[in-house]
Order: C-alpha cells, then sequence, then structure tokens
C-alpha cells in the first residue's frame, strides 16, 4: 500500500499534519494539540496530534541507537490515521538530533532535529515523504517536549567511540587498611605543610582536607564529626581530646559553621554517628580503609555462592568457594585471602561468575554497576558518555586565572603542549596560545594572564593527554558548535574523575599527582581514600563517615584568594564540584530494585552535578525549577513492573497510552498484544510473529530495557521527592572569588598560602 498517495497533495500536508493543530491555540503558543501541555504527562506514549480534519498522528517512543556528544540518533515508530479510514498506516522515521541535557534532572531535550528517512509498508510517495520529514523537522522537539535520560539510557544500543574510553588507568592496589571498629580514614598529601592562619592564630596543615591545627601547648588538634581528637604530631595517633583549650573555639565555631549549609540534610542514622567516637587513622598517601562493626558477620546472597560483610558500610564479599575475599573501591575490584592484606586487582570481566547473579533490589545490588555484563554496567557506561551540555555566551564570559608567583609551565608528557604548574586552574600552552578550561568552559589568550575569550576550538592534542596527567580530565569537555553569538560545549563525567575503564565505570585516574606548593597549597585529584561508591543517578558519592562537617568546605581562612576558601577543592577534580554525600552508616536497600526509596537518600534535589549552574555567561539547565515536571504525575510511584522485585510482570494497559509499539533496523512495525504475543503490521493489519526467533527475542529484549527504563525513571523521582527540602545553600556548587564570571578556576582546586 502506498501511503498518501490519493488524499494527500503536497500544499496540505504541511497544514494537515501540524497547520491544524495551531488553529486551536492562542496566538504565539507555539503548542500543538496533543502534545505535551501543562497538565498531561509528558511520560506517556503515544505522542498524538488531532488534525481539524479528523486526521490522527501518533508519534512512538524513539529507540535510541548512539548517543555521542550532544548528537542523539534513533528511530521511531509513527502511524497515520487519515479522516474517513478505519486503519491507520504505520511507518518508521530515522533522526538525528542535537540535544540539551540535564543530568541532575535526568531530562533530555532536542533542540534540533534531521530526518534523514522515513519509511512506510510498501514504499511511498517520495514527495509525500519529504515533505512529511521537513514537517518532523520543524515540529518534532515541541510536540515530543523532554525525554527521559534513564528511559533512553535502558534501551540504547550504543556504538561506543574508542577515543571517549579510558585506557592505561592505574588499577596498582592502594594501601588497603582493615579495621573491626568504627574509623575514619584522615588523609594528609604526603609530610603535613604546616601555615599560619591569620584568623584563628594557629598554624594548619594546609596539605589535608580535615581540620588540623597546631594549638599553642604543641599539641595537635582534629576536629570533624562535632569532636575533637588530639595528638602529639600531625600524623597521629589521635585520642579523643575531651576538654579543649578555649582558643580551639573559634575553629569549631568555623567548621560548623562553614557546614551549616548541609544541616538539614542529617538525618537520625547520621545524627547518631555523630555522637559516635571514631578511630584516626591517618596516611600520607594513597590508602583506603574497610572496616566492620565488630568481627565480620557473613550474610549469604540468594541464588549465590556468595556472601556479604554486612555489619560493614564496605561492600566486602567472600566467595565461599575459594574462600577468597572481595573489595569493592572506586570502581574496582580487589581480591585477598584475608581482610588484612595482600589485595591484588581483579578486573571486572574476571570476577566470579555469581557476582553477575547478585539480584536487583537487593542489598548489594549497587555493586552491579562495577560487574561486566549486567545491565547496570551497561548504563553506567553509557551513562558516562552523555554530556552536560550548555551553551556559553561569547561576549559576557571569561575566566581569570591566579598563580602563585610568576606562571610556570612543564611539559605535558605524551603532547607536543605545557601546561601551567603553579595555579589551580587548568591552563594548556599549544602553539603559541594559551587555552584555560574553568568549569566545563574552553577558554583562550595570548597571554597565560589574559584577557580570556571563549574558545571555538580546543587543541587536537588534548585527545594524547594521558591519565598520568593531573590535567587528563580537560579532554572530556567538547565544543561541538559555534555561532557569531554562542558556544555549544558540554562535558562528560570523566571531567568530574569518572572513568569509563573496559566494561565498566571507575573513579579516578588510579594515580597519585604531585600537588604544587611553594607559598599556595594546590591539591590534584585524588581516586583513594574517600570510600567512593557508585550511584546511577548521582554518580559517585563519597563514602560513609565522611558527612558531619568532617571535610573543610568553603571556610573562608585568610588563605587562597577571594576570602572563599575550602580545601577540599582538588581532591575530587574541578574546583567547584564535590561529590554528594552518602550518610547513612549502612545500606540496608539497593540501588536499582523497586525499594530504592527505601535507600539512603542521595539528596538528589539538592546536590548538582551539572557545574555549568551559578555562573555567568552560560545558559543551562533549562528545565523548570531544577524538577522534572513529572515527579507528580500520577501513577509515579506505583506503576507496577520494572526491574526490581515483580519484575517483567507489567502489563500491557489498554488504550491509546500501552507503551508497546517498536520498529526495527529495517523499518518494520511491531507490537504486543494484550496477550503478550507479538504482531508485525503488515497488509494494513496486525499479523502474529510465530515461533521465537532472533527477531522476537530482540522485540523482548527491547521492552524488557523499556520497562526498566520506566522504572528507573521513577526510581529517581521516588529518591528525590523523600529527599529532605534543603537547607540554606547547600549542594555541590559553591560561588568563590575566583573568576569565571563568579566561578572559581577549576582542576586543580582551593589554595592556601603563608
Amino acid at each position: 500500500m502506498r501511503v498518501f498517495r490519493t488524499k494527500f497533495v503536497p500544499l496540505a500536508l504541511g497544514v494537515l499534519l501540524f497547520g491544524g493543530a495551531r488553529a486551536q491555540d492562542g496566538p504565539g503558543t507555539g503548542q500543538l494539540q496533543g502534545g505535551p501541555g501543562p497538565q498531561e504527562s509528558q511520560e506517556e506514549w503515544p505522542k498524538t496530534i488531532t488534525e481539524d480534519d479528523g486526521t490522527i498522528i501518533k508519534i512512538y517512543e524513539p529507540q535510541p541507537e548512539a548517543f555521542s556528544d550532544n548528537t542523539m540518533k534513533a528511530r521511531w515508530a509513527i502511524s497515520v490515521l487519515q479522516s474517513g479510514k478505519t486503519d491507520p498506516t504505520f511507518g518508521t522515521f530515522w533522526t538525528v538530533a542535537n540535544v540539551e541535557t540535564d543530568r541532575d534532572n535526568r531530562r533530555v531535550a532536542i533542540q534540533s532535529v534531521k530526518v534523514p528517512n522515513i519509511k512506510f509498508p510498501g514504499g511511498a510517495d517520495e514527495n509525500m515523504n519529504n515533505i512529511l520529514k521537513s514537517e518532523l523537522e520543524a515540529q518534532l522537539p515541541q510536540t515530543v517536549g523532554e525525554l527521559s535520560l534513564d528511559e533512553l539510557l535502558s534501551s540504547l544500543d550504543m556504538n561506543q567511540e574508542q577515543k571517549k574510553l579510558s585506557k592505561d588507568l592505574n588499577t596498582t592496589a592502594p594501601r588497603i587498611l582493615y579495621n573491626s571498629r568504627s574509623s575514619i580514614l584522615v588523609l594528609i598529601d604526603g609530610e603535613p605543610k604546616l601555615q599560619m592562619n591569620k584568623d584563628w592564630n594557629l598554624q594548619v596543615v594546609a596539605n589535608s582536607p580535615f581540620t588540623i591545627v597546631r594549638n599553642d601547648d604543641g599539641q595537635f588538634y582534629l576536629y570533624g564529626g562535632k569532636h575533637w581528637y588530639t595528638a602529639q604530631a600531625a600524623t597521629g595517633p589521635y585520642g579523643p581530646a575531651g576538654n579543649i583549650p578555649s582558643n580551639l573555639q573559634k575553629v569549631q565555631q568555623a567548621v560548623d559553621d562553614a557546614n551549616s549549609s548541609n544541616a538539614g540534610y542529617v538525618d537520625s542514622s547520621s545524627a547518631s554517628q555523630d555522637n559516635a567516637i571514631s578511630d584516626i587513622i591517618v596516611s600520607t598517601g594513597p590508602a583506603e580503609l574497610i572496616q566492620s562493626d565488630g568481627p565480620p558477620a557473613m550474610t549469604p546472597i540468594t541464588g549465590t555462592n556468595l556472601s556479604y560483610v554486612s555489619n560493614s558500610p564496605n561492600d566486602i564479599f567472600q566467595d565461599q568457594g575459594s574462600q577468597q575475599y572481595y573489595v569493592l573501591l572506586s570502581g574496582r575490584w580487589y581480591t585477598s585471602p584475608s581482610l588484612k592484606g595482600h589485595w591484588q586487582y581483579v578486573p571486572a570481566n574476571s570476577l566470579p561468575a555469581d557476582f553477575a547473579k547478585i539480584p536487583e533490589g537487593s542489598p548489594k545490588d549497587n555493586v552491579l554497576a562495577s560487574v561486566a555484563g549486567t545491565d547496570a554496567a551497561r548504563e553506567a557506561v553509557m551513562d558516562a558518555q552523555i554530556p552536560q551540555t550548555a551553551k556559553v555566551d561569547r561576549n559576557s564570559a571569561t575566566t581569570n586565572v591566579t598563580y602563585n608567583g610568576n606562571p610556570q609551565f612543564a611539559p605535558l608528557k605524551g603532547t607536543d603542549m605545557q601546561y601551567a604548574t603553579n595555579t589551580s586552574s587548568s591552563v594548556l600552552l599549544s602553539n603559541g596560545v594559551y587555552y584555560a578550561v574553568d568549569n566545563g568552559v574552553w577558554f583562550q589568550s595570548q597571554s597565560p594572564n589574559g584577557p580570556w575569550v571563549v574558545c571555538t576550538q580546543r587543541p587536537d592534542e588534548v585527545d594524547r593527554i594521558p591519565p598520568s596527567s593531573p590535567l587528563y580530565n580537560v579532554k572530556y569537555v567538547d565544543i561541538y558548535d559555534v555561532t557569531p553569538d554562542y558556544v555549544y560545549m558540554g562535558y562528560t563525567s570523566g571531567y568530574l574523575n569518572s572513568y569509563i575503564y573496559g566494561p565498566t565505570v571507575v573513579y579516578g585516574t588510579g594515580f597519585y599527582y604531585d600537588p604544587w606548593y611553594g607559598g599556595y597549597y594546590y591539591p590534584r585529584p585524588w581516586t583513594w581514600g574517600f570510600c567512593m561508591g557508585y550511584n546511577p543517578w548521582a554518580g559517585w558519592s563519597l563514602g560513609y563517615g565522611y558527612g558531619g562537617g568532617w571535610f573543610n568546605f568553603g571556610i573562608g581562612l585568610g588563605f587562597g584568594w577571594g576570602g572563599g576558601w575550602g580545601h577540599g577543592y582538588g581532591w575530587w577534580g574541578p574546583g567547584i564540584y564535590r561529590p554528594s554525600y552518602g550518610w547513612n552508616r549502612y545500606r540496608t536497600y539497593g540501588f536499582y530494585g523497586n525499594s530504592f526509596y527505601r535507600n539512603r537518600s542521595i539528596y538528589a534535589n539538592s546536590y548538582r552535578t551539572n557545574i555549568y549552574s551559578n555562573r555567568s555567561g552560560v545558559i543551562t539547565n533549562r528545565f523548570v525549577n531544577n524538577r522534572s515536571p513529572f515527579s507528580n504525575r500520577p501513577g509515579a510511584v506505583n506503576r507496577p513492573g520494572g526491574f526490581g522485585p515483580g519484575a517483567g510482570n507489567r502489563p500491557n494497559a489498554a488504550g491509546s497510552n500501552r507503551n508497546n509499539v517498536f520498529s526495527d533496523r529495517n523499518g518494520n512495525v511491531f507490537q504486543r498484544n494484550q496477550n503478550n504475543q507479538w504482531q508485525q503490521r503488515q497488509s494494513n493489519q496486525w499479523r502474529p510473529v510465530q515461533g521465537n526467533n532472533q527477531a522476537v527475542q530482540n522485540l523482548n529484549r527491547q521492552q524488557q530495557l523499556r520497562d526498566r527504563g520506566q522504572t528507573r525513571t521513577q526510581n529517581f523521582e521516588r529518591a528525590r521527592s523523600s529527599a529532605p527540602a534543603p537547607s540554606g545553600g547547600g549542594g555541590s556548587f559553591r560561588p568563590s572569588g575566583g573568576g569565571g564570571g563568579g566561578s572559581r578556576p577549576s582542576g586543580g582546586g582551593g589554595g592556601r598560602r603563608n
């Protein structure tokens, strides 16, 4: 059957498809009848457009095939029911779309789209197809509205670009310490460097994110978790301080005030944690602490030969067959016959097979993102390649770079470029031009001191920067498009210290980078020491114990510049970014199942990771009120099915909102009927698909992944709706006194000076 052949004419098609829908709208609304209105849930598919003459056009949920940088390729099923006809005509169209991604709210908006091909059974009039292509290109973005990032990722069939994947990361085990008591690992970056704090009139250990001061009595005092500890040396051993000298009250008040914006996030579990006295373990080099509350309590995992240490905040397992222990640290697996040492790296695809059998929705399903071959790992890898996008105003955006003395540069190994060593900013020198990356924006200048203008093309050699360089993360900031007024840029998770390594994602490169110390202390990104754990929505979170004021976030200590200095900056990547907290003592539910809303809060509503926020000259995060418009839609919480408990039982609801129409790469259209049987659209009828061939298996997989994506979206909204309301100005973003239109230069973190 040839589509549109007898009834449609070229002039009328544009009016028929979209023009008539506008006739009922008020002037200038630009809204399509049947499109996503204020009260309509945009999560429901298909999108229906009803024309003045009664023609009904339905656009079904996209099936993405590739998502790279800010470009998404997808195929869509479409149907057209002409007025007076009883049966619609089904077809498939393909799109290449430029998109804007809001990772905080897990939404994707189509900015512009090309439709290279459209196909109907038996072919169609080419002229009609061309008109339909043009109309879809013009109207698809506003017709479809915003898309769920999690639904796209779950169904994505991606061809990964090798240049975006990390290679040669360091997997050597750090110093792994085990303790059977509640403990905190305190890191000092090398030998302690003491500097005078003019506000406190005390010497402070500059090269640590923890508050360590030397008092007039010669004793060292550590403040964190609402408690004071004391030792004769900065490196310990520390014990409870008891009554402290009165002059330390000023220190305590400053730390508490600086962290007061986090008070609204403290739940009962973390509050009780604040009342506990911890063992203090100090390390002057890369290390990780694993612990249990008393002797390890081994709890079996149903359906596997694995047990996990249930009285530990860490991810510690034992394979009952080999009696080997396994621990997950910053996304990397290590194994040992004993908890007390001899840990060796294990690739994610070399783990015992039972790790992939850990049930989603179980207490330890959070590790599935680090187990090769799981859906969680596949989604994590794809998510790591989806950029946070923004457009940068070429006329107003700028930055400042502050050096410790005159600018000093050193060769950037693996390239012909040089990089600035005595600054917290990421500054490169290439072919006589200076480049700076400030909070995800490329700038350039003819001088290391500026003035800095928005860059329109980054150096090609950036892709050659090795992971052993402290500026490795800047290769994950890209420039996509340039107009006379704006430059479209974006960064993937590598800029925030999260990398794809083989079949999974890991935190940090694993390399230790020498800091700059010469009056200022500039830390470089660390991989180890903070018990980093992966979360499918918030990315990487700090582990147990690192709440309650352990770090100095945003304290003005009279060091550094701009009056605002937080020496946690730089340890986790760009200066304005820090990971979200993981407050609760123990995980009691997993990340992926329907029970996620009972898990520890990830505070997705307030701890954002979009570092384009809160700076001038950059337009990003276009979604209203920093919240998805679908969080309160009916049925968002109680909708059955998905991939947690009860997965696979989601009914196919009758009616126009059945989300069960798919197309294959050849343009054939399929649906699953109310009896869960697949049908193919042939000769204007739905005909059963016989057998259990590869096509049926692929369709089953597509349906499962679509259901999985819907459940991920619902779980994200649950988590956010159950999170406490923000108190004060907390979150990952701290405006500071540096440049960048109100943003602090990034790359090496905050500085301290004498």
